[in-house]
């Protein structure tokens, strides 16, 4: 009979064991999903686009021909005057800016209302015509308001753009940021609260987007969320937790799941990369980052 030292030792070494036995069997999954042949044969199953703020040391232009060159199909976050380059390497614009006053003022904020509808009415009729979709806009901050407060001030604020963005066919998209490390109080920080504010509006012209890497910051549960609120998402964007740096093991979060979740969805439109590269070669990292995704 086993002495209950020997139990205790043998114990440990399975555990032991097994712990390493799986951590290695994550490690070598992440890493074959993340070394697969990078030519420009993409599956075609994700619309891939990228965030231009994230390399704002390389031109429009010459982020224009790399996401060509990757098979990059959009470039979010890039406004009018910018719509032309993108037209010319055959891009879309999959996330428009240029109505928005800034991160911190936006719909949840009275005082802010006339400016933003000025904006808006004058903004949603330009993506239309440059044959473009999605427009972003935002809850700004808290100020100290209830949830209830924040939802009644973005329905004031929004309900009247949205017959002008149905009749355009723009889908005015507010983004979910985390209110903990980057934006601090910002109050359309769990994608719960966004739902919300999607049933109140009662409109397909109202959608969210879900950024995994704030998303995961404040609330984490990422896939469980994704397939329970994907009916009110209509855009997402990437990035590395913690740093908002590249995609791959590095971090904590598994994006080949992620994009598989996404895909099981439905989702039809766009997964923008948007993390700050680390590594010197920055295009690099995003036809990485791409691949990582590509499911």
């Amino acid at each position: 009979m086993a002495t209950n030292q020997n139990r205790r030792t043998a114990i440990k070494g399975l555990i032991a064991g097994s712990a390493a036995i799986g951590a290695s069997g994550m490690l070598s999954s992440f890493k074959a999903a993340e070394n697969e042949p990078m030519d420009d044969k993409l599956k075609g199953n994700i619309n891939h686009a990228v965030c231009q703020w994230c390399y704002s040391d390389i031109s429009v232009e010459d982020l224009c021909k790399a996401a060509k060159e990757i098979g990059i199909k959009g470039i979010d976050l890039v406004g009018p005057k910018d719509w032309p380059t993108l037209k010319k390497y055959g891009l879309f614009s999959s996330m428009c800016n240029g109505a928005e006053i800034g991160l911190n003022d936006g719909f949840g904020d009275t005082q802010f209302h006339a400016e933003l509808q000025k904006r808006y009415a004058e903004m949603i009729p330009k993506v239309a015509e440059a044959g473009y979709k999605n427009l972003i806009c935002f809850s700004g901050s808290r100020r100290g308001k209830t949830d209830e407060a924040g939802w009644t001030n973005c329905v004031e604020g929004l309900k009247p753009l949205l017959p002008i963005a149905e009749k355009h066919g723009v889908i005015l998209v507010m983004e979910l940021l985390n209110s903990k490390i980057d934006h601090k109080d910002y109050q359309c920080d769990r994608v719960e609260w966004g739902a919300e504010l999607c049933k109140r509006l009662g409109s397909e012209n109202f959608k969210l987007l879900f950024d995994i890497y704030h998303m995961q910051i404040d609330e984490g549960d990422v896939i469980r969320n994704i397939r329970a609120y994907h009916q009110y998402i209509t855009h997402y964007h990437t990035g590395g937790v913690p740093g908002r740096n590249e995609i791959d093991d590095t971090q904590e979060l598994y994006y080949p799941a992620i994009m598989k979740a996404i895909l099981e969805t439905g989702h039809k439109g766009f997964v923008a990369q948007e993390f700050i590269p680390k590594q010197k070669d920055k295009l690099a990292s995003l036809k990485k980052a791409v691949h990582i995704c590509d499911v």
